[in-house]
């Protein structure tokens, strides 16, 4: 067979197409993506869909398996067609049905409740997901468990930032972060981590779908909850990361929202985290040449709140 890739599509991908979705790309509808390549296609049988390479891992097969279980229990969810398969040597591929429309959740009150309910209710379905496999190792803006001398992960992309110099705070502030976070005491849940509004999007108040799967992993619920809470809001079609007051907002909204009594431990693991995740963007933007959003004094506050 002669497989004739549409403009835009390289042969790996238009081969992948055909073998494994059964039909060749017609059409290239968007391409976006950073860890990821994410091209949305349409089919020569009309069909659209979402194809995302990557680097193969395994981890991801086990955040199919919960992608594919919480579609399955009727979560807002695209559905999975696909499950990581090889691509060449070094990539994956996967794809999902393509949700159109639905736009990016705000920043009042009223919305941190909604994004918190809405994260408490896919927890509580992950959690019957049964053995899916490890989801090890997390990501850098949650791995504040890593095993590496520093107190930065190894780098998802880019440098190493352990040997990005400065400032001494932020480099602080990840070691007390992740002290706090050891000393927190509590099971570790399925949920995802990177709750940022361009993948949790909404239609007229309700919850519409969220997207990127492959950043289903495994931590404390309290941790969960504390990354969500500092990257969920935005304004003016645009993110913005949580203020202290808009995180508070989304922590009252989750406690509310859970099946289970929070504890004084569960609250500053909240807050560790909340912090650590905003850290790690800081440091980022700091090996890229940017000035962070981060400032001290919020997170001083922040660290303050997690007892650290």
């Amino acid at each position: 067979m002669t497989i004739v890739a549409a403009a835009g599509v390289d042969q790996p991908l238009g081969r992948w197409c055909v073998r494994w979705l059964g039909s060749a790309v017609s059409e290239v509808l968007f391409e976006a993506g950073s860890l990821s390549e994410v091209v949305g296609v349409r089919l020569a049988d009309d069909r659209e869909v979402v194809v995302k390479t990557r680097r193969s891992a395994p981890r991801l097969q086990a955040a199919y398996a919960v992608h594919r279980h919480v579609w399955r229990s009727g979560y807002p969810a695209p559905e999975p067609l696909v499950p990581p398969t090889p691509l060449d040597a070094a990539r994956s591929a996967g794809a999902e049905r393509l949700v159109r429309g639905g736009g990016i959740g705000g920043r009042s009150p009223g919305d941190a409740a909604r994004s918190a309910e809405a994260l408490a209710a896919l927890i509580g379905i992950a959690a019957s997901a049964g053995a899916v496999g490890s989801l090890s190792p997390s990501p850098s803006w949650v791995a504040w468990d890593h095993d590496g001398p520093g107190p930065w992960p190894g780098a998802d992309a880019g440098p190493d930032l352990n040997l990005v110099a400065g400032p001494g705070w932020l480099d602080d502030a990840a070691a007390r972060c992740r002290g706090r976070l050891r000393r927190h005491r509590a099971p570790r849940v399925i949920g995802h981590a990177d709750w940022h509004a361009d993948n949790v999007r909404w239609s007229g108040g309700r919850l519409l779908v969220v997207h990127d799967w492959d950043s289903v992993v495994s931590q404390p619920e309290a941790v969960l909850a504390g990354i969500a809470a500092a990257i969920f809001p935005a304004s003016a079609d645009a993110w913005q990361p949580a203020t202290v007051q808009e995180s508070e907002q989304f922590l009252s909204a989750y406690v509310r929202a859970t099946a289970r009594a929070w504890t004084p431990d569960d609250t500053e693991a909240f807050w560790a985290a909340s912090a650590w995740t905003l850290a790690v963007d800081a440091k980022e933007a700091v090996a890229g040449g940017s000035v962070p959003d981060l400032t001290e004094a919020e997170t001083l506050e922040r660290l303050s709140r997690a007892g650290a």
